[in-house]
């Protein structure tokens, strides 16, 4: 038996290495399926929807990437349209950062002894590390615009192409079991697309609700540029536990050095609190009926594991996936020691 268990264990680790292998190597073609995939589910309701109502198949799926195209696009133009004044304004918080940092640096002269010469050759030293680099943050930034332009084009060909032949390929994965499981398969496939569609439609509101308690509170302290902040921060708390403090750094930043004061950081601190908690323990439950609930561990390691095979677009595509596995390892007594591994401790299973 331990033999056994040993030969279990080991042949899970190989699969588990392979499997990250082929992601890593593949990512540039896994990257785009998935985001297609998991927009395919959230579109395939409203496809259907249209196709009872008489419309031919590719003119609803026309309709849904049009209309999801303009939502994106007019939240692409509303940010880009906010960061720009942000852009203008930037003459006026460089003067006030070169005022704050100048205070910092006689800070540290009077409380800790740094002389400022130390300081200025510290400076120097960041400044001609980063133009050594310079070149290669550059070449970066434009392989990742190239990139983010050919997925542009790909993502949507890719879920026009999955919704208009969804039936062959459904019979393709009943292909790979046998066919007294075809039943099962098919049971988990429509559970899956049907409780991702709803959770996402209750995210969508739940992202709007919060940045507009965001935008709110921003604008009560009044922090230039709210609504972008906002915005920002609502779009970033997809990433559990590490998306809202990304999202508050900028604007403690901007109130910090246009205010001259620890009490506005703070106030945005607090804006951010009180809406988590809200979002969290009000909003949340009111507005997702199934809640993808996933143990912090395990959501975290998803996190890491994403960002080193994937990069970004990992860290943001391992959630709704490990969400989706657990859906289907609750509903299946099968999966029940998955289940287990990834749920909260006041989950009933």
């Amino acid at each position: 038996m331990d033999t056994g268990s040993k030969v279990n264990w080991l042949k899970l680790l190989q699969y588990t290495v392979l499997l990250g292998i082929i992601l890593y190597v593949g990512r540039s073609l896994f990257v785009p399926l998935s985001f297609s995939l998991l927009i395919s589910f959230v579109l395939y309701p409203i496809c259907r929807w249209l196709e009872n109502k008489g419309m031919p198949r590719w003119a609803a799926i026309a309709v849904c990437l049009s209309v999801l195209v303009l939502l994106f696009g007019g939240l692409a133009w509303l940010l880009i349209n906010q960061l720009m004044r942000l852009v203008e304004e930037w003459p006026n918080l460089q003067f006030k950062l070169t005022a704050a940092i100048r205070d910092v640096s006689l800070l540290l002269e009077q409380n800790f002894g740094v002389k400022v010469a130390r300081q200025t050759n510290w400076l120097e030293s960041m400044g001609n590390n980063v133009a050594a680099n310079l070149l290669n943050i550059v070449k970066d930034v434009l392989y990742t615009s190239v990139v983010s332009v050919v997925l542009l084009v790909l993502i949507p060909l890719y879920v026009a192409l999955i919704l208009y032949n969804r039936e062959q390929l459904a019979k393709a994965l009943y292909s790979l079991f046998s066919r007294s499981e075809h039943h099962k398969i098919k049971t988990i496939l429509h559970e899956t697309i049907t409780t991702y569609y709803n959770f996402i439609k209750g995210m969508a509101i739940v992202y709007a609700i919060v940045g507009t308690l965001n935008t709110i509170g921003l604008l009560i302290l009044g922090v230039p540029h709210a609504l972008f902040f906002g915005v920002v921060a609502s779009i970033l708390t997809f990433i559990p536990y590490v998306g809202i403090t990304i999202g508050a750094i900028l604007p403690m930043a901007v109130a910090w050095i246009t205010y001259d004061s620890f009490w506005y950081p703070a106030g945005v601190v607090l804006v951010f609190a009180v809406v988590q908690y809200l979002e969290a323990n009000l909003i949340f439950p009111w507005a997702v009926s199934y809640r993808l609930q996933v143990n912090m561990l395990f959501t975290l390691l998803a996190i890491v594991a994403g960002g080193i095979l994937w990069g970004a677009s990992g860290m943001i595509l391992f959630i709704p996936y490990l969400a989706i596995l657990k859906l289907i390892a609750d509903k299946h007594e099968s999966m029940r020691s998955v289940s287990l591994f990834l749920s909260v401790s006041d989950t009933k299973l």
